[in-house]
C-alpha cells in the first residue's frame, strides 16, 4: 500500500520533465517554421518592348522555357514555337507584361509590352516630308507623341499636320517638337500719300424787291455752295444796291497740298503678334444717362484711337522667307463730315457738341518676302471731282447776263497712297550700336534764346577716331534749322 504515491511521484516527475524538454526544443523548432518570402518575377527588371497592333515581335531566350505568365492575354499573347523562341503578339491598345520561367521556376526574362497604334505609316511620312530633320514618333495610348528638335516653327507645324491626318483623332497628337533658336522679325512699313485739293466757287447774291403797289416781286437768290457745303469766306464779297436790289459777288478759290509720311518699325519673335499705335484717342458720346430725382442727364464717353497703327503676325519659313500678316493704318481727325449735337439744358440754354470725323488710310493683308525685300502691299490712285450750278430758273440759261443768276461750286482732289512693306531677320546688339532721337541734344542756353531766338544747341557727337575722320563739314543733327 506504501508503494503506490511513490509510483505516481514518479510518473508526475517524468511528464514534467519531458514536458520542460518539448518546451525547451519547440522555441528552435518555431523558428525554422519562419520563411523569407521572395518575389520571383516583377517589373522592376523587366524590358520594355513597344508594339503595334497586328504586330508581333520575335524573343530568343537564353535557356529552354518551362513556363509563360500573360498578366492581359487581351492586350497580347504570347506563343512558344520551341524552347527557346516565342513570338508576341499585339492585340489592342494597352499595357501588359509577359514572364518567362525555366524548368526550375526562375525567371528568365520579363518583358514590359506596350501596344500602340501603328505607327510606322506615320514616321514614313514625316520621314519624307522633312527627310533633313530628326522627329520621334511615340505612341502613348491611343495618342501620338512628336518630339525631336527643328529649326523653323514651319518644320514643327507640317510635322503636327501631317500627324493630325493620319491619327483617327487630331486631338490626341502632342506636338512636343522643339524650336532651336527662333527668329526676330523687324517689319518696317512706309506709308506715303500726296493729296491736292482744288475748290473753285464763284456766284452771285440777289435779293430785294422790283414793283410797286399791290404788285411787288420779291426774291432772294443766296449761293448755298453745296458741293462744298458752304461758302469759303462768307464776309468777302463785292455788294453792289440798285434801287430795292442788292447784289453781292462772290469769287472764291483755294489750291491745297496733304504729304503724309509714316514709317513704323515694330519686331517680334516669328509666330508671335506684335501691336504698335503712335497717336492718341478723342471722345466720343455713346448715349447719355438721366437722374430720375435730379433730372440731371450726363454723356456716356467711348474714346476712338486714332494715329499710326501697325499690327503684323510673322512666321519665318526658312532658307530667308517670311510670311507676314500686316494690318497698317493712318487716321487723323478731319473737320470733313463732323457731326454737331445740339442738346437743350433748359428753357432758354442748349449746349452744342461737335464730334470730329476720322480720315483712314488701312490695308491688311498676308504677303511672303525674302529678308531685306520691299513689297508695295498696298496702293492707290483716286482723283474726284464735284461740280454743281445753281440759279434761277430761266434766268440763269441767258448768254453772258445769266451768270448774274446762277452760281458754280468746283472740288477737284487727287490723292496717290503706297505703303510698302520690307521684313528683316534680326539679331540682338549691344547697347552702344544703337543711336536715339535725342542723343547729344542740350537746350539753348539763356543768351542764345534771347539773343538770337535758339531752341536748341547744334547737336554734341564723339570725336570720331583717326580711322573713322570724315571730311564732311556742313550741318549735322537730327533738328537742322
Amino acid at each position: 500500500m506504501a508503494e503506490m504515491p511513490l509510483i505516481r511521484t514518479t510518473l508526475l516527475l517524468a511528464s514534467i520533465a519531458a514536458f520542460g524538454l518539448a518546451a525547451a526544443g519547440s522555441a528552435p523548432a518555431a523558428d525554422r517554421v519562419q520563411q523569407t518570402v521572395n518575389v520571383a518575377a516583377s517589373d522592376s527588371g523587366s524590358r520594355f518592348v513597344p508594339l503595334g497592333i497586328g504586330k508581333s515581335v520575335v524573343i530568343d531566350l537564353p535557356r529552354d522555357v518551362k513556363d509563360v505568365l500573360v498578366a492581359d492575354p487581351k492586350i497580347a499573347n504570347a506563343v512558344i514555337r520551341s524552347a527557346r523562341r516565342a513570338y508576341i503578339i499585339g492585340s489592342t491598345v494597352g499595357q501588359t507584361n509577359v514572364f518567362f520561367f525555366d524548368h526550375s521556376g526562375q525567371q528568365i526574362i520579363g518583358l514590359d509590352i506596350a501596344v500602340t497604334r501603328d505607327l510606322n505609316g506615320l514616321r514614313a511620312a514625316i520621314r519624307q516630308a522633312l527627310p533633313h530633320v530628326d522627329i520621334r514618333v511615340e505612341g502613348l495610348g491611343e495618342g501620338v507623341v512628336l518630339t525631336g528638335v527643328v529649326t523653323s516653327p514651319l518644320e514643327a507645324q507640317t510635322a503636327y499636320d501631317i500627324a493630325s491626318r493620319l491619327v483617327d483623332d487630331g486631338r490626341k497628337v502632342v506636338n512636343s517638337i522643339t524650336v532651336s533658336g527662333r527668329d526676330q522679325v523687324m517689319l518696317k512699313v512706309t506709308v506715303a500719300e500726296m493729296q491736292r485739293d482744288v475748290i473753285k466757287q464763284l456766284g452771285i447774291d440777289l435779293n430785294g424787291s422790283i414793283g410797286s403797289g399791290t404788285s411787288v416781286l420779291s426774291f432772294n437768290n443766296t449761293n448755298p455752295f453745296p458741293v462744298y457745303g458752304s461758302a469759303l469766306v462768307t464776309g468777302n464779297g463785292i455788294t453792289s444796291r440798285f434801287n430795292n436790289v442788292n447784289a453781292t459777288l462772290r469769287a472764291m478759290e483755294r489750291a491745297g497740298v496733304i504729304r503724309t509720311l509714316a514709317e513704323p518699325n515694330l519686331t517680334a519673335i516669328s509666330g508671335e503678334s506684335a501691336n504698335f499705335l503712335a497717336g492718341g484717342e478723342f471722345p466720343v458720346p455713346a448715349g447719355y444717362t438721366c437722374d430720375p430725382v435730379t433730372r440731371n442727364c450726363q454723356y456716356q464717353i467711348q474714346y476712338k484711337k486714332f494715329g499710326v497703327g501697325l499690327n503684323f503676325t510673322p512666321v519665318v519659313l526658312g532658307e530667308g522667307r517670311i510670311s507676314l500678316k500686316v494690318m497698317s493704318e493712318v487716321s487723323e481727325l478731319s473737320t470733313d463730315n463732323q457731326l454737331t449735337l445740339t442738346q437743350q439744358v433748359s428753357a432758354t440754354e442748349t449746349t452744342t457738341l461737335t464730334i470730329p470725323s476720322i480720315r483712314t488710310r488701312r490695308a491688311e493683308t498676308t504677303v511672303e518676302l525674302p529678308s531685306g525685300g520691299a513689297l508695295a502691299m498696298a496702293g492707290m490712285i483716286q482723283e474726284q471731282t464735284k461740280q454743281q450750278i445753281n440759279g434761277i430758273p430761266g434766268m440763269m440759261q441767258v448768254p453772258i447776263l445769266g451768270q448774274l443768276f446762277r452760281s458754280r461750286d468746283f472740288i477737284n482732289r487727287q490723292t496717290e497712297l503706297v505703303i510698302i512693306v520690307t521684313p528683316y531677320t534680326v539679331r540682338a546688339t549691344a547697347q552702344k550700336n544703337l543711336s536715339r532721337p535725342n542723343d547729344g541734344f542740350a537746350d539753348a542756353a539763356d543768351p542764345q534764346t534771347y539773343l538770337l531766338g535758339r531752341l536748341n544747341r547744334l547737336y554734341g557727337v564723339p570725336s570720331p577716331k583717326p580711322q573713322d575722320k570724315i571730311s564732311y563739314t556742313g550741318k549735322y543733327g537730327f533738328i537742322l534749322d
